[in-house]
């Protein structure tokens, strides 16, 4: 049953998701923890949460599925009463989040607007994604299914992912795949989302690269019969040179 055990820990866990807008969020630093409550969607759907997971832990019936509602009704952001969320957990703008019911996040887990911690088909059981702690998930992604994103890893702005992601990784693009910025694993929850890798323009790029390659190799071949000179190859472009200060600061 509830208790003043239980109390505690919903007003310690709230403490520290007002500490993580505080740290998050630039809009909410000089700005008092009551007016976050009140005027920060992310924190009031977590807080409205963490009651109903309380409840449902519980097995208090219809109650906590009727704040969830009331809480997708006032913020956009909806989490099934029985996802497990840890502390320090911060979603930022917040419309359009979608969390499952087998859902698990750890500590120090941010979300940016429109990420989705969906399942796939009609299965029961272990259906939605596993973040473990210090995960940050930019705009629009979706995470799909019983997957786990390990320790420190980010997911970029509108990635798929389906498949399991390495601790420390960055992961980009629809599927989404791990790669590296600048050849380091980034750390930390702040996310320069216009400078990470892109893994198609890379392709592209290498392609054209070797077409490069094979324009001067026909080129010796056929060397022009007057000049006895060879066409000039054509040059290769970056394909998204990626120039100016990172937005995340730094």
């Amino acid at each position: 049953m509830l208790g003043l055990g239980t109390l505690s820990r919903v007003i310690g866990e709230v403490r520290r998701d007002v500490a993580a807008a505080h740290a998050r969020d630039p809009a909410a630093r000089g700005a008092a923890s009551a007016e976050i409550l009140t005027q920060w969607p992310g924190v009031q759907a977590l807080l409205m949460h963490r009651v109903a997971h309380g409840l449902h832990g519980v097995g208090v019936p219809v109650v906590p599925r009727t704040l969830s509602m009331v809480s997708r009704t006032m913020t956009g952001i909806e989490i099934h009463p029985a996802a497990r969320i840890g502390q320090g957990f911060f979603i930022d703008h917040g419309a359009g989040v979608v969390i499952g019911e087998t859902a698990q996040i750890g500590d120090d887990v941010t979300l940016f607007q429109g990420v989705t911690l969906g399942g796939t088909g009609f299965a029961t059981g272990k259906r939605h994604p596993t973040l473990e702690d210090n995960v940050t998930v930019g705009a629009g992604a979706k995470l799909l299914g019983a997957i786990t994103v390990g320790h420190g890893a980010k997911v970029g702005a509108n990635s798929v992912v389906i498949h399991d992601v390495p601790p420390n990784s960055t992961v980009v693009g629809n599927p989404g795949h791990p790669v590296r910025v600048d050849g380091r694993k980034p750390e930390g929850p702040d996310v320069d989302w216009i400078h990470l890798p892109d893994p198609i323009a890379d392709a592209m790029k290498g392609m054209a690269s070797r077409i490069n390659e094979l324009e001067r190799a026909v080129a010796e071949l056929s060397r022009d019969d007057d000049s006895g000179e060879a066409a000039p190859a054509a040059e290769v472009h970056e394909l998204r040179p990626a120039r100016g200060p990172s937005p995340a600061g730094g």
